[in-house]
């Protein structure tokens, strides 16, 4: 039986640390239980997150019984630093990654604040997500270890002794007022010699002047600043710098159900988020960011418009294909662990509206466009003429069969209207009055088929009595305007049918829409979507009230995840999750505004 303080935190109690190539989580015990390497897509090899210390963790702590924790990111930075005080004195533990080394590197600090302190470092590297032991020498020079399996290739190097004990690495070492311990980790492919060493303390100076050079350009002030600007940072740091991706997650297979099947693997990137992220960042004042992701965008999407896909690596990859880890327990249970994501093989109508508004807003905000730009989009809209009637998999990119969703038309009509903007306003060619009619066709369906007169509401799809989250987003995307009666019943039914403690669920899963058991938590990019269907509904002090409801959900780091669980009062769902994040920073700027 497995020790339960073996066992994974809280997914609340976990902080994100990142280079711009990849991302570590650390837990409020010192333990770091996530980190693939060298990219976020690579394999984990501290996958302890995912099971045990068996398969992979990285703990450095206090060896006192007893010890009181708090932390905190040092401002404007993801530098993360963790106060432990013992009945001995007080130590911290600094965690970072600088950015921008010829190798990704983990860099601990191990600082003396008061008194003396016995602390404790145990290690257990776990390639191929925690299943390939390593071979551990020293270091030629005697500075650390060499840990290599495959082609995979670690250097530890640290003052401090270290000795093998099992099948980890394990030192004991005491931290006086005034002391600073240095542990630094690279990564390195294991064919090429070890990769020089690092200088923590100027690494530490210079990341944390990258990150504030970086978070001081935010343009934002008001009561939600530290909000917004701990969100930007946290969509920064899922960035993958060299090419401009964004992961929606650093992780796979947290569940969106405690103990249960839904888990997915997030390292990827969404067209769905396409739109909300470009604006978030924009907003923020960060072009240069949203001109990379807009790139991204276009080679990603650029060939066959039949062969659009809803997600990309984060170089525009297409083969995610999925398959199960079996040797992994899944988080506290949770299986199965999931790697890849066959949903990318799916059809979703909603993605051509995402994409079109995405690029339609980058025209509007004068981002560069390649000169085949309008090309692509003419393409993609001709092939979009051909199947928007047909059904499709939806924005929750459902495992229970295809059906006509009503947001994938709502969407289909998005990409219509946002292509003849376009075209009007910047005089680009198109047939716009072929458009026209197909635009208002959709539009005419749409509130045909899918309303349901009886509850005043648009419905989850043709001919359903279900409702569905994504239908807040009807005024937001310019469908209908928010004083229709069609708009403000279909809030109504939402708030009647899929409020669960005053947050939204995305729609009711006990209908087997999703070919999945039911249960999951409340979503907090629906519930943050909500905010901001309150305020065109007038209704600022309720959409206020929500707004910092929501805040209070994230942890005490200002991170949070995908979805929550009211009755637990847990995070659960991949974790930091950028749609969230981006959703935050959404609804604090409509309420800044208004």
């Amino acid at each position: 039986m497995t020790n339960p303080a073996d066992l994974p935190l809280p997914i609340e109690d976990y902080a994100l640390i990142g280079d711009c190539t990849t991302a570590a989580l650390v837990g409020r015990n010192g333990a770091i239980d996530w980190l693939c390497w060298p990219r976020f897509d690579s394999s984990a090899c501290f996958a302890a997150l995912l099971g045990t210390s068996e398969n992979g963790r990285w703990r450095i702590a206090p060896r006192a019984a007893e010890v009181a924790v708090r932390r905190r990111y040092r401002d404007g930075t993801m530098v993360l630093e963790t106060l432990f005080e013992t009945a001995d004195g007080e130590v911290a533990l600094i965690d970072f990654m600088p950015k921008g080394g010829a190798n990704s590197s983990l860099v601990r600090l191990v600082e003396g604040r008061r008194g003396r302190v016995a602390m404790q470092m145990d290690l257990s590297i776990r390639f191929d997500y925690g299943i390939s032991v390593p071979w551990v020498t020293q270091l030629n020079d005697k500075s650390g270890l060499s840990i290599i399996a495959g082609p995979n290739g670690v250097t530890l190097r640290t003052p401090v002794e270290l000795k093998g004990e099992g099948m980890a690495t394990v030192a004991e070492f005491v931290v006086g007022a005034g002391e600073t311990v240095p542990f630094v980790m690279t990564y390195s492919p294991s064919h090429l010699p070890p990769p020089d060493p690092v200088d923590a303390q100027a690494a530490l100076v210079s990341t944390e002047r990258s990150w504030r050079d970086w978070s001081g350009r935010c343009t934002q002030d008001g009561p939600w600043r530290d909000a917004i600007q701990r969100s930007l940072l946290t969509l920064k740091a899922l960035t993958f710098e060299v090419t401009g991706g964004i992961v929606a997650a650093p992780t796979t297979s947290l569940p969106e159900q405690l103990g249960g099947p839904r888990n997915w693997d997030y390292r990827f990137c969404w067209l769905r988020d396409a739109t909300l992220t470009l604006m978030a960042l924009m907003r923020g004042g960060y072009f240069e960011e949203a001109q990379a992701w807009r790139d991204w965008l276009h080679r990603s999407i650029a060939g066959a418009p039949d062969q659009l896909q809803i997600m990309y690596g984060i170089a525009g990859e297409r083969q995610l294909l999925e398959w199960q880890v079996s040797w992994l327990p899944g988080y506290q249970g949770a299986a199965p662990v999931r790697v890849g994501n066959a949903a990318a093989g799916q059809v979703q109508l909603d993605v051509y509206g995402e994409v079109m508004g995405a690029l339609h807003r980058s025209r509007e905000n004068g981002l560069a466009a390649p000169p085949s730009a309008w090309d692509l989009q003419r393409t993609m809209i001709g092939h979009l003429e051909t199947i928007w009637q047909q059904p499709d998999e939806g924005i929750w990119e459902v495992r229970g069969g295809r059906r006509q969703f009503t947001f994938s038309k709502i969407m289909a009509w998005v990409a219509m209207d946002r292509v003849i903007k376009d075209a009007e306003t910047y005089g680009l060619d198109a047939p716009l009055e072929h458009w026209r009619v197909l635009r208002d066709q959709i539009h005419e369906t749409v509130c045909r088929e899918g309303f349901d007169a009886g509850q005043q509401s648009f419905t989850q799809s043709f001919g359903s009595p279900e409702l569905d989250a994504s239908l807040l987003l009807v005024s937001t995307v310019g469908f209908l305007p928010a004083d229709d009666p069609r708009v403000q019943g279909t809030i109504a039914a939402i708030e009647r049918n899929l409020l669960v403690d005053g947050f939204v669920l995305r729609y009711r899963t006990e209908t087997a829409v999703d070919g999945l058991p039911p249960g999951e938590g409340v979503f907090l990019p629906c519930s943050f979507w909500l905010v901001g269907a309150y305020l065109q509904q007038g209704r600022r002090d309720e959409a206020k009230a929500l707004f910092e409801r929501l805040l209070a959900l994230r942890n005490d780091v200002g991170l949070i995840s995908e979805e929550y669980d009211p009755a637990a009062k847990r995070l659960v769902g991949n974790f930091p999750q950028a749609f969230t994040h981006v959703a935050l920073v959404g609804a604090a700027f409509e309420l800044s505004r208004i």
